[in-house]
């Protein structure tokens, strides 16, 4: 299947607030763990490189708002 298109992702300014960036570590570290005893680390690998899905998982993590955080933030919750 072959993808083509355009994701609009504009940059915000701003921080997460503790509060959130503490539930978004762990609950980066579950959905992480999960998905490498499941899938495999090069599995996990492919999907954070489509930016379709690590958008997505981000959304789920709770950073909806503000899509340009989660590409500076999330990858420092899921390790």
């Amino acid at each position: 299947m072959q993808r083509s298109g355009r994701a609009d992702l504009p940059l915000h300014g701003g921080h997460v607030p503790a509060w959130l960036s503490q539930r978004m570590t762990a609950l980066g570290a579950a959905i992480t763990e999960s998905m490498l005893l499941q899938y495999g680390r090069s599995e996990f690998l492919s999907r954070l490189s489509d930016p379709f899905w690590f958008q997505a998982l981000g959304s789920v993590m709770g950073m909806d708002w503000h899509s340009s955080g989660i590409t500076m933030c999330g990858p420092g919750m899921w390790t």
